[in-house]
């Protein structure tokens, strides 16, 4: 389960970056905000993972 999480997480991290590089290119906003937003969704899924691993060892 955690080696999914830990995809899922690098999978919103790409999925921002791409996002918000499109709203950069097109002008775009919200298009930027939202790919930011995933970004963070992805690096506060990363970092809970990151800590149950920590408690594992």
């Amino acid at each position: 389960m955690s080696a999914d999480e830990k995809t899922q997480a690098k999978t919103e991290q790409a999925k921002g970056k791409v996002k918000e590089a499109a709203g950069r290119v097109v002008g775009n906003e919200r298009l930027t905000a939202e790919g930011r937003a995933d970004q963070v969704k992805g690096d506060a899924r990363q970092a809970k993972e990151n800590v149950k691993d920590a408690f594992k060892r």
